[in-house]
């Protein structure tokens, strides 16, 4: 543990803070190229940050409690990932300070677009400036790494071509997009799709000025645990082919169960969205440059 400065009463900001965005991501592609003796799969994959959020709200207190105050179906408070990721900044800084954590819930739990990493993220993110640490944002994605591998990049803040296990980040310029995200309504478990025997595990390694040189960046590679996915969740198959009438490059993100086209503009994918089926969910989302709370750190 490392013991931070303690800050003064006087150097703290307002003890609430609101509104504070966790945005989800997508994988444009993603390549596992191996297996760590651990194992943790070793990746490659490029983040996009997009702006469909979950909304955290937090209320700094002066005894050191941690709590959810909102209730998410399925999700004990003590093994959320907003708690632990506040015991875990508690742990590192010695800070005694607490905080009462609401989360209006928008992102689909197991949909592969990082809610729960996202909200563990925002979390560090603004409890770093409600507790007044003052830590770094390579401090913050240490914290974070040791929560999953895709909390990282949402402290980052940036769309980044990601390597090993997610954690090792590099900037990288997307153009401005507008993405068709569909959700199938099936949670498909991580761990299911990543211990199945018919996942490759070989991709040839990829650098980054392959993924820089394409004219069309979304075209780039493929996702590897799409085909596990897909053959053990059929919901997600169909809603993959349905998507494929309006972009060849329609691809599944993360592990699944949520699939995406990108687009040139907002009204080509509205018009795309509009014709959903109704037995699923989708949204319209527009690229981030960067996260909303990136000044945080």
């Amino acid at each position: 543990m490392t013991v931070t400065h303690l800050p003064s009463a006087a150097t703290l900001p307002p003890p609430d803070l609101r509104d504070c965005a966790a945005p989800a991501k997508l994988n444009l592609f993603l390549h596992v190229t191996g297996r760590r003796p651990d194992g943790y799969h070793l990746l490659q994959t490029v983040f996009q940050l997009i702006d469909w959020n979950d909304m955290l709200h937090f209320h700094r207190r002066e005894d050191g409690i941690v709590a959810r105050t909102t209730e998410i179906a399925g999700v004990p408070a003590d093994t959320d990932l907003v708690v632990r990721a506040a015991r875990a900044l508690q742990a590192a800084t010695g800070t005694t300070f607490g905080v009462d954590i609401a989360v209006d819930k928008h992102l689909p739990m197991g949909g592969g677009i990082g809610g729960g990493s996202s909200d563990a993220a925002t979390t560090l993110l603004a409890l770093n400036r409600l507790w007044g640490l003052g830590l770094s944002r390579q401090r913050l994605m240490d914290i974070g790494v040791a929560l999953g591998a895709d909390v990282p990049v949402f402290v980052f803040g940036q769309n980044a071509f990601a390597e090993g296990i997610g954690e090792e980040l590099t900037a990288v310029d997307l153009p401005e997009s507008w993405f068709v995200v569909v959700h199938p309504r099936e949670h498909v478990p991580t761990a299911a799709i990543f211990s199945d025997e018919r996942l490759t595990r070989d991709t040839p390694i990829s650098i980054i000025a392959d993924f820089a040189a394409r004219t069309n960046k979304f075209a780039f590679g493929r996702n590897d645990l799409e085909a596990v996915a897909t053959a053990k969740f059929g919901e997600v198959a169909r809603a993959l082919a349905w998507l494929r009438q309006y972009s060849p490059h329609a691809r599944m993100t993360g592990s699944g169960a949520c699939v995406f086209a990108r687009f040139d503009d907002a009204q080509t994918a509205q018009q795309v969205l509009d014709r959903l089926p109704s037995e699923w969910d989708g949204r319209c989302a527009k690229s981030l440059s960067q996260h909303p709370l990136a000044a945080f750190a």
